[in-house]
């Protein structure tokens, strides 16, 4: 099993240092080249999304990683990735637009609004969330279920083979949710 790490800008070294942690093996993907040695799970880290969307595209990163989602390939998209896979971006455009849901954009407003709660997330138990400049789900399809809500705002849910958090599991210390989406990789690799 091996993990792709979008490595163009953002957390993505955080969300490495956790799968390492429990012992999957992963790499970064910065280049087109990156993906010859095959991928069976992909991580789309928080940072920006727009700098990240126009960097897939100038690298050649977008078609092949776009056909690999809709393949069934799991993804863990973290909140700018969370954005990259909606197919509506409320102040923003939508990059690879695979998940049927509209996400609000800085929806806890600047760096400044930037907080910590806990909150149930179906399938992990209590979590610990921490939110930068975090966008939540506003709407979604009643084929993307939903695994978690803060002040009533859908901030965690899956659609077939992709997970998407407006928060940033990497920041903390529970590898729970990594944990998780490993073993969603490992039944997408033993199928």
């Amino acid at each position: 099993m091996r993990i792709g790490v979008l490595a163009l800008q953002g957390a993505f070294t955080e969300h490495e240092k956790m799968l390492r942690q429990i012992g999957v093996e992963c790499f970064q993907i910065r280049q087109l080249s990156d993906l010859d040695v095959g991928i069976d799970g992909l991580v789309l880290p928080g940072g920006e999304s727009t700098v990240m969307s126009r960097l897939l595209r100038d690298l050649g990163l977008y078609e092949p990683l776009k056909n690999a989602i809709l393949d069934g390939m799991p993804v863990l998209a973290t909140c700018a990735g969370a954005i990259l896979l909606a197919q509506e971006v409320d102040g923003g455009v939508p990059c690879f637009a695979t998940v049927p849901m509209k996400v609000k954009r800085n929806a806890y407003g600047r760096q400044l609004g930037s907080f910590v709660c806990e909150a149930e997330v179906e399938g992990i138990g209590i979590y610990p969330m921490r939110f930068i400049r975090a966008p939540y789900i506003a709407e979604a399809s009643d084929k993307v279920r939903t695994m978690a809500e803060v002040d009533e705002k859908i901030v965690a849910a899956e659609y077939g083979s992709q997970t998407v958090l407006s928060f940033h599991p990497e920041l903390t210390e529970d590898k729970r949710i990594h944990e998780y989406f490993a073993k969603r990789v490992q039944a997408f690799c033993s199928r």
